[in-house]
């Protein structure tokens, strides 16, 4: 009896070691990501959706819609895709206020695709891996938010495409403007990605195959 119970003791801790573990090492690679961003040419770079007024992009979407434009101006790569959908009642969608917005800001549109979907990090990156997998498109620049970066990049990655990302640098998802909460919240989302998101990233991969 003696014997069992220093056993179960010793499961317990461990289980409650990596408890504490597993969300700190998490934590401290989303934050290494967004202190230290790289940024590489790729094939194109992709606009993450954000809440949108009528067509008009909010403060973090505009970030991240700057970000897109400036990488595009630098050369880093010919396209830009815009990706996000609506809510019920919109008179717009993520994806179309990103591509007017960029279009307004001299971007050709004939460099510019729209895709209308997506209702999160996860739906909206099959979306676009989608569309680059069907034209021979294999890296790619996020534009989001630095705490955002490090789970939008591996969920590309995860779905085989090699991702850097144009982190915001001003506005209310830039470092200057977010803090530990943002940083607690994207461990707990990159957390349940890895232990259930994961599985339907692929189960949408194999639909699509």
């Amino acid at each position: 009896m003696v014997f069992l119970f220093k056993i179960l003791r010793r499961v317990i801790g461990a289980i409650l070691l990596l408890i504490i573990i597993i969300p700190l090492y998490v934590a401290s690679q989303i934050w290494w990501t967004a202190h230290h961003p790289s940024v590489k040419q790729s094939a194109a770079i992709v606009v993450l959706g954000a809440a949108q007024d009528n067509g008009k992009p909010t403060p973090i979407l505009a970030e991240r819609i700057t970000q897109a434009r400036l990488a595009y101006e630098s050369g880093l790569a010919p396209l830009i895709i815009t990706v996000g959908g609506g809510q019920k009642g919109d008179l717009s969608t993520e994806a179309a206020a990103s591509t007017n917005s960029l279009a307004d800001q001299r971007v050709p549109r004939k460099h510019l695709v729209t895709l209308p979907i997506g209702k999160d990090t996860l739906s909206s990156t099959v979306a676009y891996v989608s569309y680059m997998k069907i034209h021979n498109l294999t890296s790619v620049i996020i534009a989001t938010d630095p705490y955002h970066c490090y789970r939008a990049m591996a969920e590309a990655r995860d779905l085989g495409i090699t991702a850097t990302c144009a982190q915001a640098q001003n506005g209310p998802g830039s470092l200057k403007a977010t803090g530990l909460r943002y940083l607690f919240r994207e461990t707990a989302a990159y957390i349940a990605y890895e232990t259930v998101g994961r599985f339907g990233i692929h189960l949408s991969d194999q639909i699509k195959k």
